[in-house]
């Protein structure tokens, strides 16, 4: 089945099998950011979003992402010119191996782009999901509440 949709803001059609995974798609594709992790949807490794949503890509079918936009880490900032998520979790520490890395700042910006101003239990609930086990999550949420801080700083007249 071929199929139709918006990937990281550009047309992208891609060929699937009725079962396919999404997370496999986006593998094949070059899209290496999107990790695979448990495939069960309970580790966040591989959450990309979907419509704005963070989902578990290991769970949607890839036929069902027809007309859709999806969002990969790929898409939200470059090696030269990093998204301020992805600033922050390197100043904060809060990347260590950075398997998880991925997928918690695709969920943190989901996050901030519906809640510009979350409170820490609010960055620990939107994390939930995303597993990690190298940093112990007090880094990643600070990372998260700094990239919140600065994106108002900078949206201040």
């Amino acid at each position: 089945m071929n199929v139709t949709t918006r990937l990281n803001g550009k047309p992208f059609s891609f060929d699937a099998a009725p079962g396919e995974r999404l997370v496999d798609v986006l593998r094949d594709h070059g899209f290496m950011g999107t990790k695979f992790g448990c495939g069960t949807g309970e580790c966040g490794a591989c959450v990309v979003l979907l419509d704005g949503e963070p989902v578990n890509s290991c769970l949607v079918l890839a036929p069902r992402v027809e007309g859709r936009s999806i969002l990969t880490i790929e898409g939200l900032g470059t090696p030269a010119a990093p998204h301020p998520l992805q600033e922050e979790f390197a100043d904060a520490g809060a990347v260590q191996c950075g398997f998880c890395t991925p997928g918690m700042v695709l969920s943190a910006h989901a996050l901030l782009l519906r809640n510009p101003s979350p409170n820490r239990q609010e960055v620990a609930a939107a994390l939930d999901g995303n597993l990690c086990r190298c940093t112990g999550y007090v880094k990643i949420v600070d990372a998260v509440m700094a990239a919140a801080a600065r994106r108002r700083e900078e949206a201040r007249p």
